[in-house]
C-alpha cells in the first residue's frame, strides 16, 4: 500500500510542476490508479500538496547535505551540490515554485516556507561563504545565483524531456553553463 501512496505523491509531483491546478484525475491517470484510490490516501488537494511538499523537502535537502558532506574543497562541495539539485530535477523545480509564485508570500515562520528554507539552507550557506572569500563573483547576489540554479535546473528538465540525453552529459552542459555565470 505504502508504494501506491508513493507513486500518487510522485505523479502529482510531475504532474503540478508542469500545471499547479491540473485536476487530481490527471495526478491518479499519471499514478495509475483511480481518483477514489487517491482519495483513500489523500481526502484532498492541499493534503496531496502538503505531502509533495515534504516528500520534496526530505529528499533534496537529504541529497543537498550528502553532496556538501563528500569533499573538503568548497569548489568541489559547490559543484557536487549543484549535481544534486540537478539530480533532485521535477523535485526541486516544483519546490521552487511554490514558493516563487507571484501569489506566494514568503513568511519565515509558515511551516511551508521555513521547511523550503531549511531545504536549501546548506547550499545558500555554502554560497555565501564562496561570495565572502572571493571564490565565485561577488558582483553576483545570494539570490541571483540562487536563481539562476533553479533556472539551469529548469533547463535541464526541459532539454531532458524534450530529448533523451544521457546523464552526464547533461550535467555536463549545466554544469559549464552555471559555474560560467559565477567565476571571476
Amino acid at each position: 500500500m505504502k508504494d501506491t501512496e508513493q507513486d500518487i505523491i510522485d505523479s502529482a509531483i510531475l504532474i503540478f510542476n508542469e500545471d499547479l491546478s491540473a485536476p487530481l484525475e490527471k495526478v491518479a491517470e499519471q499514478a495509475q490508479t483511480t481518483r477514489r484510490t487517491l482519495h483513500r490516501y489523500f481526502k484532498d488537494r492541499k493534503e496531496l500538496m502538503d505531502s509533495c511538499q515534504k516528500e520534496v523537502r526530505k529528499t533534496c535537502h537529504a541529497a543537498m547535505l550528502k553532496a556538501y558532506n563528500s569533499s573538503d574543497d568548497p569548489m568541489e562541495k559547490l559543484e557536487r551540490m549543484f549535481y544534486a539539485g540537478v539530480d533532485c530535477g521535477t523535485k526541486h523545480s516544483f519546490l521552487h515554485k511554490l514558493h516563487t509564485m507571484h501569489d506566494h508570500s514568503h513568511q519565515a515562520g509558515n511551516e511551508e516556507c521555513s521547511g523550503y528554507d531549511n531545504t536549501f539552507h546548506v547550499w545558500k550557506s555554502h554560497l555565501q561563504y564562496l561570495l565572502e572569500t572571493g571564490k565565485i563573483n561577488p558582483v553576483l547576489t545570494l539570490d541571483w545565483i540562487h536563481h539562476l540554479h533553479h533556472g539551469i535546473v529548469a533547463a535541464s528538465i526541459a532539454t531532458q524531456t524534450a530529448r533523451k540525453m544521457p546523464d552526464a552529459e547533461l550535467k555536463k552542459l549545466a554544469w559549464v553553463s552555471f559555474s560560467r555565470a559565477i567565476s571571476i
